[in-house]
Order: C-alpha cells, then structure tokens, then sequence
C-alpha cells in the first residue's frame, strides 16, 4: 500500500496528464455522430476506383440540398396567402359615414350660416341634391370595401412575388384575388381623392367641394381584409409535407456503379443516397456496439499520436497540465461546435474557422505544434464530414496558409491579412475542386464562396479570444510582450529614475540577447522583453552598483564582504518580489531568477578569500540562489548580461580585448554547467560569441585598423 502511494505521489503529474487525454477522447467519442460510415470513398468527376458496387438492399434516391432548397423557395413564392374577409366593417363604416354626412350637411350649410348670406342658396336646394351627393360617397366607400383593405401589409411585402394572388376566406367560402386588386390603405386614400378630385371639378359652387372635403371620407377607411395566421401556416406546412426529398428508387441487387465508371453528376446523387441509407442502416440492424468500438480505436490512435508528439518533441509542454489542457481543450472545442454543427443542420462546415486552431496555438507556442494539433482537428471532424477528402484537403492547406502568414504575428494588421489569405486559400482551393467535380463552371454552388468569406471574417475573432486564453491559462502573447518591454511601462521608468545605470544596462542586454535569439532560433520579444526586466531588483539599493555611482564614493567599502555579496545576490530577490507586485508574468520573472544562474559573485569572493585565503566554509553566502537557465533565452540573456557588464570595465576596449572578455566569461559559464538545462548547442554559442563581440564592437565604435 505504501509502495503505492508513494507510486502515485511521486507520478502525480503524469497521472494528471493521462487522465486529461483520456478524458478528452470520451468526451470526443460521445460527440461523435451515433451512424456508421460508409466504407467507399468517391468524388465527382473522378472513376469509381472500387470494385463494381451492387445495391444490397432498396433505397429511395436523395435529392440534393440545393434541389430541394430550390422546389422549397418555388412552392414559398407561389404560395397564396390567406385573409379572412369581414363585410360587416364596410357596412358599419357607410352607417358611420351617412350619420356623419347628415350632421355635417346641417351644420355647414345652415348653422354655419350666421349672416344668412346662404339662406337663399340653401332654400333653392333640394333633397334630391343631398341624396345624390350621399350616394356618390357611399358608392365609393362601398367600392373601396367591396375589393377589400389589407390590413397586414407588411405581411405580403415580405414574399418574393410581384404576380401575388391571395385567398379571401368569408363564411367558409374561398375566394382567389390577385394582390393588385385589393387596397392598402394607402392605396385606397389615393382612389379616394382622385374619385373627389375627378366629381368636384364638375361642381360650380366652391361651398359644395368645401363641403366635401370637410367629411374626411378616409376617415372611414379601415382595413376589413385580416391576415389569417393560422390557416396559412396550416396550408403552408401541408405544400412543405407534400414536398418530396427522393427522385425514383433503386432497386436491391441492382447495379450501381463498375470500376473505373466516372462518377457523372446522376451516379453521385445514387452515392450519396446509398451512403445515407446505409449509414443508417448500421446502427439500426444491431452494429451500433461494433461501430462505437472502432470510432474508439480511432479517436484512441489519433489522441496517442498527438501525446507521442509532445513527448518527443515538446515535453515540456506535455509536462505542464496548464499547457496540455489548453491543447486539448482547443481541440474539444473545434470537435464540439462541428459536432452541433453537423447535427443541426443550421450552417455549413465552411463556414467554422478551423484556421482559429493553428493561430491560437502559434500565438503561444511554436509552428509545429500549431500544425500538429491542426491535423488532429481536421483528422477527427473529417473522419464525419461530407465530402471528406474535400474537406480535409481544403482545411490543411488554410491551416498551413495561416501558419505561415504568422511569422511576424505583432504586426499590425496581420490578421485581417491572415483572414484574407484563408479566403482566398478556401477559394482557389474549392474553386479546383469544383472544376474537376461540375467540369462546367456554371454548375459551381457560388454561394459556398460566401461561407468562405465569413469564415475568413471569423478569424478576427482571435484577438479577444486571444486575451481570454492568455488570461485564463497565464499566457504571453506577442502583443503583450510588446506592452510589456514599452520604456514607458511604471516599472521601467521607476528603474529610470532611481537606478539610471541599471536601466541604460538592461537597454544594451536587450539588443544584445534580442540578436543572439534572432540567429539561433527562439522568442526575441520575449528576450527581449526579459532582459528589460531582469535587473528591476536594483531599484532597492540601487547606490550598491556601480553603473548607478556617480562619484568615487563606494557604499560597499564600508560592509564587509559577505555583507555587500548579500545585497547584490539579493536584487535577485528583489527583482522577484517587485515584478510579482506588479503582476509581470511569470515567463518574465523567470529571467530575474535565472540571469545569474548558480554563479559566484566572482568579485567580493576573490576578495573574501584575499583576506582569508583558508576560509572555504562561507562560500555558499557568495552563490547566487538560481535557478540555472532552462531555455535558449533564459541562457542568452545570462551570457549578454555578464558580457555587457564586464565589458564596461575594460580599460582598452579593442577588438583583442573585447573578444577574449568574451570568450572568458561565456567558457567560464559552460564549465561552471549553467547551460546543462538548456536545449542551448556549441554551435549556438560560437554564434552568439560572435553577434556580441559584433555588436559590442558597434557600440564601443571599435574601428578595425588598416595597414599602413
């Protein structure tokens, strides 16, 4: 039991790391699609490269999504859309009408009168006048209602269809109009004042068209024609049922298809009926438990190769759980929304981002693990997608098309570049496909290219996705590093202010690492960001260094040796403490822990031991706490910063001196083993010796002597 425990404690992170992997190839295999997989693969316009296929039991031939997109869209634009009419508004609104005509005839010819000056007029007039006028508007408004006022007219300007003919329901009975016949209401003011128009014109007395225009007969307008919801979502729904999704059948044992046949665009549309029929045919016969067993082979094999990858390649990353959960949960994330998107049927394929995967790993790791993970993706959702050759083919080459348009991912503007360039990668790639399948261009489904085109949009969703990941698993990204080694940060101008020398220092390391890392191989923002940061700890007791002494005055002449070998290991520690208050991230700290490594303040030590040559027991309080450098940055910056330092202290700064200062101190860092934890190589030594006896050169404007 013991063994065991201590088993586990001592294996805790693998465990972890396990578990993760297995964690997530259930969850993959429970996203999984519950239908088998029909065992041919076939393309359009390319031969049958199978023995000759037998049909092995009857099935209906499929229609194409498009084709039934397009009988849908003919049965939606034809479709007669129902209004219940109600004659009883009409005659309640010519009641209204005759009332108000009435009070209004009376007011305005006789109480309207107050001099009297119409009495004579009005007596000449008889009721006959009166009638005729009553019956003209009422002929009108009984015209208007007759052909019926819609009332939902935003109903009918939604449908597609100029020639609209609607269905007028009145006590059961159906009645077809053409939509031109009927009035808006709108439409029927507009009648109304051209039938006034057109009657007062041939009155002789302004008093009887003042007269009618007093009446407002549009007052009375009101629509009588009701949009019936019910019943024409009820018939709407019975022309979609009748809609048929097959086109014949194909009778069992029936040949289908012989080798090297081409595969016409009539044989595709069998193809693709017997594959459906048949996929669901597996799970329905009982193979349910045989087709689940060999999605696991799969998915198992596919999540083994990638952790073989990691531990091969990146151990390092396989080793941190917060690394390797964010690998795999980007992976789970891309299989899920494929998985809903496919069950669902709501958008296409395309249209998901599959670059977003490759972009987000390459923002936080390296290019190989970014195309890696890729093929994990594009392996598992093709192993479901249709067309999946097509599919995997076109996904791979807009990955690797955003991989490689990242090689500067800090500059401005490279997304939209990127999402550009996937555009037109989906496009090209498709349009050749396209051409081999249709061998006609007409025949091309255009509007796959519009899915394209927001898929490229929807890689500009990487950068709040970028700030969530960084935030969430501790990230640096590139643009924070660059906010991050900005001059102008609190930090570096309080190192400015207080340690100068420090500053103008960390300024020289930077250029120098950030050269270094260029040549071999590795993260210059990072380095650089780093070597910036690295001595932040001299703003305690900044008087302590000597770049910061302005005068001959020496504060360590007055502690002893141990005392001033205390404070300036300690800006190590201080520098951990100050940039933890400030919240800089721990890749950053990393290089205030590992500039010095395990070494030996070299000085106060020499001079320990000049005044007490036997005295070996108090070295430890000279040693610097480490850790040693564990990557070609962290190992780069310790190399610059030693190099820069001590090259401030040559009296004779030529190429001889500065090239053997060089030589001494990095070969005195290999034999102390300060790289032993570094991927670093003799090679990548010999050329950063040479960019900083380079560069060093440059700054010290070291001329080469000419012979005379």
């Amino acid at each position: 039991m013991k063994k065991l425990f201590f088993f586990f404690s001592r294996n805790l992170k693998e465990i972890r790391i396990i578990s993760l992997f297995v964690l997530t190839t259930i969850i993959i295999l429970l996203l999984f699609p519950r239908e088998g997989r029909f065992g041919f693969e076939f393309q359009k316009g390319a031969p049958w490269m199978h023995e000759e296929l037998i049909a092995p039991f009857n099935f209906p031939i499929y229609k194409y999504d498009e084709e039934v997109e397009t009988e849908r869209d003919s049965i939606l634009r034809e479709f007669k859309p129902y209004f219940l009419f109600d004659r009883e508004i009409g005659t309640l609104q010519l009641t209204r009408l005759e009332d108000v005509f009435n009070e209004q005839w009376k007011t305005y010819f006789i109480a309207g009168d107050a001099a009297g000056t119409r009495q004579q007029y009005i007596g000449s007039r008889s009721e006959s006048v009166k009638i005729s006028y009553l019956e003209f508007a009422g002929d009108i408004m009984q015209f208007v209602y007759s052909k019926g006022i819609i009332g939902n007219e935003d109903v009918l300007q939604r449908v597609d269809n100029q020639d609209l003919t609607i269905v007028l329901l009145e006590d059961q009975y159906a009645e077809e109009r053409d939509y031109e016949e009927v009035f808006t209401q709108k439409k029927a003011y507009e009648y109304v004042l051209v039938r006034l128009s057109d009657y007062t014109d041939s009155l002789y007395r302004d008093s009887d068209i003042a007269f009618f225009r007093s009446l407002n007969i549009n007052e009375f307008l009101v629509p009588n024609l009701f949009y019936d919801e019910t019943t024409s979502s009820q018939v709407k729904n019975e022309l979609m049922e009748e809609l048929s999704l097959t086109r014949g059948m194909v009778q069992s044992g029936e040949r289908i298809i012989a080798r090297g046949e081409l595969v016409t665009s009539e044989k595709h549309q069998v193809l693709e009926s017997i594959r459906r029929e048949y996929n669901k045919n597996l799970a329905i016969v009982g193979a349910f438990n045989y087709i689940f067993l060999g999605k696991m082979i799969i998915v198992i094999i596919l999540m083994i190769l990638l952790y073989l990858f990691l531990y091969n390649f990146r151990v390092e990353v396989l080793q941190s759980p917060r690394e390797s959960s964010f690998l795999l949960l980007l992976v789970l994330i891309m299989v899920a929304v494929s998985s809903f998107t496919l069950r669902y049927d709501v958008l296409s394929l395309y249209f998901l981002p599959f670059a977003l995967v490759p972009i987000m790993v390459r923002t936080f790791f390296d290019s190989r693990i970014a195309l890696f993970i890729h093929i994990i993706v594009v392996l598992i959702v093709g192993f479901w997608a249709p067309n999946s050759y097509e599919f995997i083919f076109l996904n791979l080459i807009a990955g690797i098309v955003a991989i490689l348009s990242l090689t500067n991912s800090y500059r401005r503007g490279i997304l939209f570049l990127t999402g550009v360039m996937i555009i037109a990668s989906y496009s090209t790639v498709y349009l050749a496909f396209s051409m081999i399948q249709e061998g006609n261009l007409l025949a091309i489904n255009f509007k796959t290219f519009l899915w394209f085109v927001g898929n490229g949009l929807l890689i500009l969703t990487v950068y709040p996705l970028i700030f969530i990941f960084e935030k969430t698993f501790k990230f640096l990204s590139d643009s924070t590093l660059i906010e991050l080694s900005d001059t102008n940060q609190t930090l570096l101008r309080e190192l400015a202010e207080k340690a100068p020398g420090t500053f103008q220092h960390s300024l020289q390391v930077a250029n120098l690492a950030e050269e270094a890392v260029i040549q071999i191989g590795g993260n210059p923002l990072l380095v650089r960001t780093g070597a910036l940061y690295h001595d932040i700890g001299k703003i305690n007791n900044s008087e302590y260094f000597v770049e910061n002494q302005s005068t001959e005055y020496n504060a360590h002449d007055e502690l002893k040796f141990e005392d001033s070998a205390r404070i300036i290991i300690n800006h190590v520690l201080d520098g951990v403490e100050i940039a933890k208050k400030y919240r800089i991230p721990e890749a950053i700290i990393d290089f205030i822990r590992t500039h010095h490594g395990t070494t030996i303040v070299q000085y106060f030590y020499k001079s320990f031991l000049k005044e007490f040559p036997e005295d070996e027991s108090n070295r430890h309080k000279f040693i610097y706490p480490g850790p040693r450098p564990f990557s070609k940055e962290t190992a780069v910056l310790m190399m610059a910063d030693s190099v820069e330092a001590s090259s401030r202290s040559l009296r004779a700064k030529d190429e001889t001196n500065l090239s053997k200062l060089v030589e001494e101190i990095i070969n005195q860092q290999i034999r102390e083993q300060q790289f032993d934890n570094t991927e670093i190589t003799f090679r990548d030594i010999d050329l950063i010796k040479e960019i900083f006896l380079k560069k060093l050169l440059n700054i010290y404007h070291v001329r080469i002597e000419y012979p005379i």
